[in-house]
């Protein structure tokens, strides 16, 4: 995409200068951009009836109501540079807190919502949400001298990982604070009828949590999950696919409300390599960037294939070297790679892809890593990149459909929102989008935690609930402290 987004080079954000954001090719002029097709439910994978259910918006964070592009006001968005604020994080107001993505210290934090759309199930709730944006981000009255990737309209947002399940959000804050390169800015987006949403510059310090935490299990106890991958493994001797990915949950219960600024900021100092996100109650750090679009090219890091950290340099070194020479973790690894590769291809012009996979050596594990880039043909924004790649093979497995079947048949849970993208776009089509690993879905005093492994035909159900346990890890310490 390349939208005429005009600049008022040193102009004030008050002084009415007009820049048209264009998210993307299609201008849809007034006309509802969900329309009949794309307004149904789905179950099971089949799509619903049109017009069965309409897309919930809130405006402004007040009123809720079925979406109309006729009801959408004109949204005013001011991006002005400001003094590097070194900590994001620390400037997060509570309560209020809608949206991050932190990667080793730079990145956006949101607070505030301008608006938000939640999406009924179905394989078209991608493009449903990006016509919704792109209806909201073209009208938009825009000053961006600022004029970086994550400057200008913003806006977060977190997609369920089966097409049969509700709730993929989008959420376009009231402020966001962004740091790249050494420039700091702050963007302020609401509907002219008030005064613009200021977030603060001074550090914010939040009341420590409780660490008293009751934990329990999720939808299946360790044995029963250790049985699902028993029959998962089966499956793949016979034929039925080459992989799934099997996932676990976990429950908690804290003494209080949790605050998820604290969350945020113990995931990132423990975990900078990871992306710390949050939106719209997930929360977490995940090690794999589905993708980032950065004008005409992209980039994608693939993961698959896991092993503990060692006591030693020495241990550390042995047990990754064990993992780049196992038979069972490089055929789980390249069925990952062959999925993002066939998904991108189409896409680019040009497609390089790491030819031997590395060691990605986190705090608390290390995996096997691909890194991907490439360079985009057409008019995509990152999310529509991300519609394409997902579900990838690191999180569903090979084939998709096969692979999305056996999971709801042995899992017993809705994964909701975990191993589906999670990211941010912006007005260019710009953006990052991750999946949502290592992550919690909150509700008040309450978590809900996640944790999967690749399964193939040489799979050990033992072995993969203690390769799934480190998993838990960085949300149970996050929450606890």
């Amino acid at each position: 995409m390349r939208p005429d987004h005009r600049r008022d080079p040193g102009g004030s954000p008050g002084d009415g200068t007009r820049a048209g954001a264009s998210y993307g090719r299609q201008t849809l002029n007034g006309r509802s951009p969900i329309d009949s097709e794309t307004a149904g439910t789905a179950r099971n994978g089949q799509p619903g009836k049109p017009g069965v259910r309409a897309p919930t918006v809130q405006w402004g964070a007040v009123k809720a109501e079925p979406y109309d592009a006729q009801t959408l006001g004109r949204l005013m968005v001011r991006s002005v540079q400001v003094p590097d604020p070194v900590d994001l994080l620390a400037r997060l107001p509570q309560p209020g807190v809608s949206a991050a993505w932190i990667h080793q210290g730079t990145g956006l934090v949101g607070w505030g919502e301008a608006a938000r759309i939640t999406l009924p199930a179905g394989p078209d709730r991608f493009a449903a949400g990006e016509k919704w944006l792109r209806a909201l981000f073209d009208s938009a009255d825009v000053v961006d001298p600022v004029d970086v990737p994550g400057s200008g309209p913003v806006a977060f947002g977190s997609f369920t990982f089966d097409p049969a399940s509700d709730g993929s959000v989008i959420i376009v804050p009231r402020a966001v604070l962004g740091r790249r390169a050494g420039r700091a800015w702050v963007t302020t987006i609401g509907d002219g009828d008030g005064p613009p949403v200021r977030g603060p510059l001074a550090p914010v310090s939040p009341e420590a949590m409780s660490a008293e935490v009751r934990w329990q299990d999720g939808s299946l106890t360790a044995l029963q999950w250790e049985h699902a991958v028993a029959a998962a493994v089966a499956r793949i001797r016979a034929g039925d696919l080459s992989k799934v990915v099997l996932a676990r949950d976990q429950r908690a219960t804290a003494a209080q409300p949790i605050d998820v600024r604290v969350l945020l900021r113990r995931l990132a100092s423990c975990y900078p390599d990871c992306y710390t996100f949050a939106c719209a109650g997930l929360v977490g750090a995940t090690p794999e960037l589905l993708i980032r679009r950065d004008g005409e090219q992209i980039s994608s890091l693939v993961l698959a294939g896991t092993a503990p950290r060692g006591s030693s340099p020495d241990e550390d070194a042995a047990l990754g070297a064990a993992m780049l020479a196992s038979a069972k973790d490089v055929e789980e690894h390249e069925y990952a790679v062959a999925s993002v590769r066939d998904a991108l291809a189409p896409l680019c012009a040009r497609l390089d892809v790491q030819p031997r996979p590395s060691l990605l050596a986190l705090a608390n594990v290390q995996h096997l890593a691909t890194k991907v880039t490439g360079e985009l043909v057409g008019d995509r924004s990152a999310l529509s990149v991300a519609a394409a790649l997902h579900p990838t093979a690191a999180v569903c497995g090979t084939p998709a459909d096969a692979a999305m079947d056996l999971i709801r048949e042995l899992e017993g849970m809705d994964r909701g929102r975990y191993a589906g993208p999670v990211g941010w776009v912006d007005g260019r089509g710009n953006g990052d989008w991750g999946i949502a690993l290592r992550c919690a879905e909150l509700d008040g005093p309450r978590a809900r935690l996640f944790a999967g492994c690749g399964i193939v035909a040489g799979s050990d159900p033992a072995a993969e609930l203690a390769e799934a346990q480190p998993k838990f890890r960085p949300m149970q310490y996050a929450i606890e402290g």
